[in-house]
């Protein structure tokens, strides 16, 4: 099947993007991407040693974040031999930018070698038990947005999207990890208490306004996938206050340590 136009352009672009990454890096190949979301870029610390560090924006089709707590820097990191792709920030729907923006970081990662991808986010909970802090796998997901990230009829199967391998890893690091439904909203507004009623009801447990889409891609060019939210606060309607992106930096700042200690831990054994 000939690939559509558009697919073949965000495959050139990505392809720019990682030879970029190889001439400033030094290392002409990463095994595995880690996407740090909201609050989480304290955790990128303790994965390894910093073989280089670029402000995103310089590498070819990505642009810098406007979201505070998304750091805008990519970073190359060396976790005993296994190289790293750090991203520290990513581009979300809401920016208006285009579904292939949101996914180009997806397909710089393939074509820069990376078999593995971890996915994190902040996010909104469902279940009271969860309290600010509180990391959750992701088990599957639901896509909310209403658009698809791939071109064409690119068919591709999603049947154990998040990996029951990398789940696996992760509960051996820690027992305690609870598995969730990540939710996939447009943004950039928080949900109604109705839509997260909404979402409770197909079966839904996390929500936020990233992952999916990336998750998506990242099938399509054959990379085994972690998804990993960290919930900073409850869901709306559920606790009585308003929700604020302040809070979801300050849970993430809190809980760095240990998200840090758990992706160090994955990305050597993944």
């Amino acid at each position: 099947m000939t690939p559509h136009p558009a697919t073949t352009t965000a495959l050139e672009h990505a392809q720019q993007a990682a030879d970029e990454i190889a001439r400033r890096t030094g290392q002409p190949t990463h095994d595995i991407a880690v996407v740090l979301g909201s609050g989480w870029a304290p955790a990128a610390d303790l994965l390894g040693s910093t073989i280089a560090e670029i402000p995103i924006a310089e590498i070819p089709h990505f642009s810098a974040p406007v979201v505070d707590g998304h750091g805008g820097r990519l970073r190359s990191v060396d976790a005993d031999g296994v190289k790293v792709l750090v991203f520290l920030g990513r581009t979300h729907l809401y920016e208006e930018r285009g579904v292939d923006a949101v996914t180009h970081g997806m397909r710089t990662a393939a074509a820069a070698g990376c078999r593995v991808v971890v996915l994190t986010n902040g996010c909104g909970g469902l279940d009271p038990s969860w309290t600010p802090g509180t990391p959750v796998l992701i088990r599957d997901h639901l896509n909310l947005t209403g658009t698809s990230p791939l071109h064409g009829a690119h068919f591709v199967d999603l049947t154990d999207l998040y990996s029951t391998r990398l789940r696996g890893i992760c509960r051996e690091i820690d027992p305690s990890l609870p598995e969730g439904v990540y939710a996939q909203f447009r943004g950039p507004m928080y949900e109604t208490p109705a839509e997260i009623e909404m979402v409770r009801a197909i079966g839904g447990t996390l929500v936020g306004m990233s992952t999916a889409l990336e998750a998506i891609v990242a099938r399509s060019t054959g990379m085994e996938i972690l998804g990993l939210s960290l919930v900073t606060n409850l869901a709306a309607g559920m606790s009585g206050s308003p929700l604020n992106h302040e809070e979801v930096l300050a849970a993430g700042h809190a809980a760095a340590e240990r998200m840090g200690a758990i992706l160090a831990q994955v990305v050597r054994r993944a």
